[in-house]
């Protein structure tokens, strides 16, 4: 089978839980993402160490709506939704990463702006200033001369 993720022996699956509830119920965020191509995704998160967890801890589960009963690698998760059980709130989202795009664009776009009005005057003019730290550690060549190799 090819891909990064297989189905493992029980036995493993079974001591990997252990140290998973363990260190699961000291956590204040999980995010799983595991998926195995072509077989529901595995439980990695089970009910009770949900119940382990500290109160407002909380689980992005990224294969909620793949698991077996639509849950995802934690069982309780619901597709598209956010629910809080036994005080852990549990994310569901199935498409993340489009819910984010726009913002992370945005986002983007400004730091680059800001940016930009460290290197370029009100006269539309190149100004590198090396007191700036910013445009001190992005300087990676001057003059001809290599400041910082790759």
């Amino acid at each position: 089978m090819g891909g990064y993720a297989r189905p493992m022996p029980a036995a493993w699956l079974a001591r990997q839980a252990q140290l998973v509830h363990a260190r699961i119920a000291q956590a204040d965020i999980v995010i799983t993402t595991a998926l195995i191509p072509g077989r529901p995704a595995p439980t990695l998160i089970s009910e009770d160490t949900v119940k382990a967890m500290k109160p407002g801890s909380v689980i992005i589960d990224l294969a909620a709506g793949r698991g077996a009963h639509g849950g995802g690698n934690c069982p309780l998760s619901k597709a598209d939704e956010v629910v809080n059980v036994h005080g852990v709130v549990i994310a569901g989202y199935t498409n993340l990463a489009g819910m984010v795009a726009a913002d992370a664009s945005a986002l983007y776009a400004r730091n680059v702006l800001d940016f930009l009005k460290l290197v370029i005057d009100r006269e539309g003019q190149l100004v590198i200033d090396t007191n700036d730290d910013i445009v001190a550690a992005c300087l990676m060549c001057r003059d001809g001369q290599v400041l910082r190799a790759a």
